[in-house]
């Protein structure tokens, strides 16, 4: 498993973390390592896929994200 660190705008609050860290967990195969405010690192099998469906659920709880070089 790769770990992956996703760049996450919008986030303010202890609020946003627990919303963000409900999104990512919903993505299956995707491990939550650690959520803080404007960024988040995940663990997951080094498949774009799997990065692509993170990011878009957290489009979803209202958040942009991108990936960390």
């Amino acid at each position: 498993m790769s770990e992956l660190t996703l760049k996450i705008d919008g986030m303010h609050c202890g609020s946003c973390v627990r919303r963000v860290s409900q999104a990512l967990a919903s993505v299956k195969d995707v491990k939550v390592e650690e959520v803080r405010v404007g960024a988040a690192r995940v663990r997951c099998p080094g498949e774009p896929s799997l990065v692509a469906q993170a990011i878009a659920a957290l489009e979803a709880a209202g958040y942009t994200a991108h990936l960390e070089p």
